[in-house]
């Protein structure tokens, strides 16, 4: 028999490029048209039930909540009245293709190529940009279609930069286009008792459907404004966390796609071909995506003080307290008020937001020459992020012409190196700090995902006695924690004196989670004593590590170790707990020590930025004391993965 392959640890290294290794800058590449279709009248609120109708006595309050938090006015679809089609998707691609024609000045019959992005056309195959292509009665071209979720439409348009880039066709289109609102209508419910599911019911609410267009060349237009492309970074987490959007699967994501029923029919029925989004796993959606921004920005791709416009694809503008802090704290925030966003008259249109946000943008006339705008698309299917950096460039700059660069725009420089941050003092220093840990965050929140451990519970493959085994290695992990919070404060002195009271109270805190973490262990039909259970190998190297690391004195590196332990209580472990409910049917008393540590870990990560700040501002070389707490951090992290990687 094959036995399954082991994991390796994942050891975590520091990015040295002054540019990021994984994105190649575009010299030659613009937006020089863009366009939009809109279906029918703007359907506000209040109307929505004359499209999609309330399913049972629930849905008009989860309709309200859901409407009031995302602050959506109005949306389109391509339905009457009596849910028939007015428009086909590709007809909405056709249409906004047309629109961005019209307004560029341009000819169908320039077009080279043709990149789609969708989530889903009008037919299962053949591909979405030779339905648009068939559609336009376009003359014949070379096409591409991406199928997937909001970042297809971001996937067609790299795929068009790089057609452009490399030469290989001078003008061409790209083209995003949704129809989802035929999921939505109250006859697909009828087949079944439908009562329940709230992941089905809350999309519902959130999407419109529409369609947008870009036209993409190797020179600007001989008129007004045209968009440089600088670069665009798109990256999957989908071998990280389960999945969280889908059509296919019936509830609770059963692992049995809609085409293994004996009918159609019986998948309808079972509810395969309901569109769920599980929205507990959304806000992790925004901590990688965040983290990605974090990564981008400390290896000099972009800095946010030069980003004039951001235009963000997203359905919530609720962030967190702690998590604005730290981004503030890091130089990473662009201000609210450069900030655009059309949800509240467009709605969600899915892969077509960005491309119709954008022509949107652009009809407001707010942009001006020389203005950069950072487009952000987060896609919650199985998790990508993607980003892309415009510029708008005059069409009489004939430096911009000529070197496809706006003349006076320097390449991205990486951030300042040592010396310089040395000199700037703490402020700077605390920057820097954050940006490096967001970037050993990421790295270490993605190795972890893809341990064995968490790997059995993404695959629905976990039981009661996994559970129990994990605690027989955690417990005693958990154990030495305070032991060594409480080393570190008999070491430290001047002049991080501030420190000694924040981490004796941290310490005090969780002196006896490890009790709270054996009676779950016991709960959940454990039989082994406390005093039995021993640390794995890689959780052994990990206690050694924390205890050497608090005797030294004043071992304020540790707040780098404590950043990835209590980061993997609050974004990690929250994610975990559903999936260990759902899999293991164990008593709630059972994860007691889990859904605490969900719930207050957030005030912990407050209480470590300040500490972070007492350090810094204490230590006579901040940038020293800077290189040791991310030091410490990435190899804490390299340490926690070599202890869950042992949990067999």
């Amino acid at each position: 028999m094959l036995s399954r392959p082991r994991l390796a640890p994942i050891r975590l290294t520091p990015s040295r490029s002054p540019f990021h290794p994984l994105i190649k800058p575009y010299h030659s590449v613009y937006i020089t048209g863009t366009g939009k279709f809109m279906p029918n009248a703007p359907v506000t609120n209040d109307q929505i039930d004359q499209f999609i109708e309330p399913l049972n006595a629930r849905s008009p309050r989860i309709k309200n909540k859901i409407l009031e938090e995302a602050g959506i006015k109005t949306r389109h679809y391509a339905l009457d009245q009596d849910a028939r089609t007015t428009h086909s998707c590709a007809q909405m691609g056709a249409q906004a293709i047309r629109d961005c024609l019209d307004k560029a000045q341009g000819a169908l019959s320039d077009l080279a190529f043709l990149c789609s992005g969708t989530s889903g056309g009008d037919t299962v195959l053949p591909g979405f940009a030779n339905a648009v292509q068939g559609e336009l009665g376009a003359q014949p071209l070379v096409t591409s279609s991406h199928q997937g979720v909001c970042a297809s439409g971001m996937a067609a348009l790299q795929h068009g930069a790089m057609l452009v880039e490399r030469g290989e066709h001078a003008c061409g289109m790209v083209v995003a286009a949704e129809f989802p609102s035929r999921l939505f209508k109250k006859s697909r419910f009828t087949s079944r008792e439908y009562n329940t599911d709230f992941d089905s019911h809350f999309l519902r609410w959130m999407l419109s459907d529409g369609a947008g267009a870009f036209r993409l060349a190797s020179r600007p237009a001989t008129h007004g404004l045209s968009l440089k492309l600088h670069w665009l970074h798109l990256k999957s987490f989908s071998g990280d966390y389960p999945l969280c959007m889908q059509v296919g699967f019936p509830e609770k994501n059963r692992p049995q796609s809609y085409l293994d029923y004996p009918s159609f029919a019986d998948a309808e029925k079972d509810g395969a071909f309901l569109l769920r989004q599980d929205i507990r796993l959304l806000p992790h959606l925004f901590d990688v995506g965040i983290h990605e921004y974090a990564k981008l920005v400390r290896d000099g791709v972009f800095r946010p003080e030069e980003i004039d416009h951001f235009l963000c694809h997203y359905s919530s503008e609720k962030l967190g307290g702690v998590v604005g802090d730290l981004m503030d704290k890091s130089g990473l925030v662009i201000p609210r008020e450069r900030w655009y966003s059309n949800l509240a008259v467009r709605g969600n249109t899915g892969a077509a937001s960005i491309f119709v946000m954008l022509d949107d943008f652009l009809a407001s006339g707010r942009l001006r020459n020389g203005q950069k705008i950072l487009l952000f698309v987060p896609e919650s299917g199985r998790f990508t992020v993607s980003y892309a950096l415009l510029e708008a460039v005059e069409s009489g700059d004939p430096a911009a012409q000529a070197s496809g660069r706006h003349a006076g725009t320097p390449p991205q420089p990486a951030l300042p190196e040592a010396p310089v941050m040395a000199a700037a003092g703490m402020a700077t220093a605390l920057s820097d700090t954050l940006k490096r840990l967001a970037g050993v965050w990421q790295d270490y929140r993605s190795a972890a995902w893809r341990t064995p451990l968490i790997r059995k519970l993404v695959e629905g493959r976990f039981a009661a006695a996994d559970y129990r085994t994990w605690m027989e290695h955690w417990v005693p992990q958990v154990r030495e924690g305070s032991r060594w919070m409480f080393e570190a404060v008999d070491s430290i002195g001047e002049p991080f004196l501030l420190l000694k009271a924040l981490i004796r109270q941290h310490g005090n805190e969780e002196k006896n989670d490890f009790k709270v973490l054996y009676e779950d262990y016991l709960r959940a039909g454990g039989d082994k004593p406390l005093d039995a259970l021993v640390r794995n190998p890689g959780g052994e190297a990990l206690n050694a590590y924390m205890h050497a690391a608090a005797a030294r004195p004043n071992p304020v590196a540790l707040l780098g170790g404590i950043y990835i332990i209590e980061g993997t209580g609050q974004r990690i472990i929250p994610a975990l707990l559903p999936m260990i409910r759902e899999q293991t049917g164990l008593p709630p008393q059972a994860y007691r020590f889990l859904q605490y540590h969900g719930d207050n870990d957030p005030h912990h990560l407050e209480r470590w930025l300040a500490a972070v700040e007492i350090a810094l501002d204490g230590a006579e070389d901040p940038q020293a004391m800077s290189d040791a707490i991310v030091r410490t951090a990435r190899e804490v992290a390299s340490l926690y993965l070599l202890h869950m990687d042992h949990v067999q």
